[in-house]
């Protein structure tokens, strides 16, 4: 089994819901374990800014998967709950990324590990923070003081 974290968004149809039930759906799968969930937070969108403000969440898993099959597992689950690709940055019912899978560095066209923008995003690195503190993002720092760093960028912790 290795350690690997996915984020989870959504900004359409329900939101809290929607990434509540994926979180479900991918720790009943054979294959991944969950070990830990964090809380919910509310951020505001990045790049295309004309949509809804999306519900964050990261999670860490046992996987008995590589990472080429978590990922597939990934994009299944994304259009299982009725995620379309219409351009970057669009509104979208599920979003799930891959952040980091243990004793894997990676860059191909298909998969980049450490997820490549996940140190500069505060929708990733708080949830992450709250459950990993001290998991390192390569060269970047740990969890903790990158989330630390990156407090301005307007995320709210639900419930």
């Amino acid at each position: 089994m290795s350690r690997a974290f996915v984020a989870f968004g959504s900004n359409l149809e329900a939101p809290e819901e929607q990434v509540k039930a994926a979180i479900s759906t991918l720790a009943g799968l054979p294959g991944l374990a969950l070990l830990k969930a964090s809380s919910l937070y509310r951020t505001a969108p990045v790049g295309y800014l004309d949509q809804p403000d999306f519900i964050n969440a990261v999670a860490e898993f046992d996987s008995a998967l590589s990472a080429d099959e978590l990922l597939d597992t990934l994009h299944a689950t994304e259009e299982k709950f009725g995620r379309v690709r219409t351009f970057r940055n669009a509104p979208r019912v599920l979003d799930l990324d891959l952040l980091w899978f243990e004793g894997v560095t990676q860059d191909s066209e298909r998969l980049t590990l450490p997820h490549p923008r996940m140190h500069e995003r505060a929708f990733v690195m708080v949830p992450l923070a709250q459950i990993a503190p001290e998991l390192a993002i390569g060269a970047h720092g740990d969890a903790a003081t990158l989330a630390a760093s990156l407090a301005d960028q307007g995320i709210e912790k639900l419930g």
